[in-house]
């Protein structure tokens, strides 16, 4: 993991960015191609109007390889939203999610927000675990169907 950078998103990650989320979530998850294209919404409203002192996306680089991201995005002037946590198979198990964690919550307090919340699914049971072992708090689930599969949404929150 010492070779691993962690740099700001740029707009070349892009396609990149919502390839390995499409790829992923289909392979993993079943999740059919609206995924792909939440991930590509998401991703152009960033680009298009972020507040560089507020929000910020990080990619997980060793090398020329990416092998994960994750931003910190604004929902109000007290919280911050994490959003687009990703680790390529080849990442995971490595402590790279925490490191990727731990930076996006440093920059979230440093950029003075009080809270950060996040949504995910059930299914996604290590990243759950990984929010729960850092202070997270699981406010709420519901079944939802999502993406072309039947899941269990999950609201996650934490004080910073």
């Amino acid at each position: 993991m010492d070779n691993i950078e962690l740099r700001r998103f740029a707009a070349e990650d892009r396609d990149w960015l919502v390839e390995q989320h499409a790829v992923h979530y289909a392979r993993d998850e079943g999740f059919d191609d609206s995924f792909g294209e939440l991930v590509a919404r998401i991703l152009d409203d960033f680009l298009a109007q972020s507040d560089p002192g507020r929000e910020r996306g990080w990619i997980a680089q060793a090398g020329a390889q990416r092998l994960g991201s994750i931003f910190c995005v604004r929902l109000d002037a007290e919280t911050a939203k994490l959003r687009l946590f990703l680790l390529t198979p080849e990442a995971r198990g490595q402590g790279l999610g925490r490191r990727l964690l731990e930076t996006c919550m440093g920059f979230a307090r440093e950029a003075g927000y009080r809270r950060m919340v996040l949504w995910t699914h059930e299914s996604h049971r290590a990243a759950g675990a990984l929010y729960a072992r850092n202070g997270w708090t699981l406010e709420s689930t519901a079944p939802v169907v999502s993406f072309g599969q039947p899941n269990v949404e999950q609201h996650w929150s934490i004080g910073l």
